[in-house]
């Protein structure tokens, strides 16, 4: 049995293996592996005798639930209009000058991956950024490069 198939197997056990258990399941494994791969998405529809569509439509359909490898930081940030109107575009900008990527990529070590978010739910704090649970509400691009330096200095 892989690292994958125990993961999947241990979290039904945890959670059941009802249809209900599907995205709890899909957490734990995005959590612990920063994305869905094939091979956990058969696991998952296996062990909750589920279709491999309807597992993997589950998957691509939220944003949270990546199915292509990420990095170890995920930083998402906000996209809503409120976000846009007080500066997202420049936080972007300073974040891919930083870690030198583009919006959608990762770097090239692995360490992070740079998406757009449809809401994080905090429109009154805006922009706001999310690096994998952390929310950092009113960024600024300082106070962005602030931030990533602390991320790059833990490895």
């Amino acid at each position: 049995m892989t690292r994958i198939e125990e993961l999947v197997k241990e979290q039904a056990e945890k959670h059941g293996r009802k249809r209900t258990s599907l995205m709890p399941i899909l957490q734990a494994v995005v959590s612990s592996e920063h994305y869905l791969s094939e091979e956990a998405m058969l696991a998952v529809a296996k062990e909750l005798d589920l279709s491999t569509a309807d597992v993997y439509g589950t998957a691509s359909f939220y944003t949270f639930l990546d199915t292509v490898p990420r990095g170890k930081f995920i930083i998402r940030v906000c996209k809503t209009i409120t976000c846009h109107m007080k500066g997202k575009d420049e936080v972007i900008r300073t974040i891919e000058d930083i870690l030198k990527i583009k919006l959608g990529d990762t770097t090239t070590d692995g360490k992070f991956s740079l998406l757009q978010a449809n809401c994080l739910g905090w429109c009154h704090k805006g922009p706001v950024m999310l690096i994998n649970d952390e929310v950092y509400p009113e960024v600024s691009p300082e106070k962005v490069s602030e931030i990533i330096n602390q991320y790059l200095k833990k490895g």
